[in-house]
């Protein structure tokens, strides 16, 4: 392996070392719904006192939760929602989230993206010239419904080829009303942990839930499915 492989599997190899850091030392025993029981007095109150600095560090922690595919992001955006409220904690989720992902996404470009084409050939430059054409209506609905491991939606896009101005809007609006239902959810927080009990976040694929989002993702796909009819009728 030469030097300008390493360099470029040098982004990924300290995303995947953080991870086995994180999994290795039980770190994500800190990031638990009973350490937030256990000290929320003192974070709602630091939280209350430093806003804006509390805002700043949340959106940071979340981006590194998600740069480094910690199994533990799912928590974020109900505490979030819990420390900040319902829509400024949704908010914040989103930016933090997306800014996760793009670090994901450039790691996963300079390392992989050559390394992919060059295995794949023309097979792959002609699902690639597919995919360019609707980039964004294919991630907005792929991020709308949340089936897909988000690690795995990060970096597919790198992959082939989707550029960054569209990736950035694309997910942050996908994301943005599952993050309003977790943000929700971690509103009332507070009532669920005096009871000793968790927060359902299942609440997602509950009909109710699911199936407007579905809609969401259905609907963003509509210019996709009318481009290809149209060149159906001009051949």
């Amino acid at each position: 392996m030469n030097a300008s492989t390493l360099r470029r599997l040098l982004p990924v190899a300290i995303l995947l070392v953080g991870l086995a850091i994180f999994l290795l030392l039980g770190l994500e025993r800190y990031f638990s719904y009973e350490m937030l029981a256990r000290h929320k007095a003192t974070l709602t109150a630091w939280v209350a006192a430093h806003r804006v600095l509390a805002a700043i560090a949340f959106m940071l922690v979340y981006a590194v939760m998600v740069a480094f595919s910690l199994p533990v992001a799912i928590v974020a955006t109900p505490v979030g929602g819990f420390l900040f409220g319902t829509w400024p904690g949704a908010f914040l989720s989103v930016v933090g989230a997306t800014a996760g992902s793009i670090a994901v996404f450039l790691a996963a470009r300079y390392a992989f993206r050559d390394l992919f084409r060059a295995r794949a050939g023309t097979r792959l430059a002609r699902f690639e010239e597919g995919f360019r054409t609707d980039d964004f209506s294919y991630l907005l609905s792929l991020r709308l419904v949340p089936i897909f491991p988000f690690w795995l939606v990060n970096i597919v896009p790198a992959l082939l080829g989707m550029r960054l101005r569209r990736y950035v809007p694309a997910t942050m609006l996908g994301i943005a009303p599952a993050a309003v239902v977790y943000s929700s959810v971690g509103s009332g927080l507070g009532l669920v942990l005096k009871r000793g009990e968790q927060p359902d976040l299942g609440i997602v694929f509950e009909w109710r839930i699911l199936l407007p989002l579905m809609g969401l993702a259905a609907l963003s796909l509509v210019p996709v499915i009318y481009r290809q009819l149209r060149r159906k009728r001009e051949t």
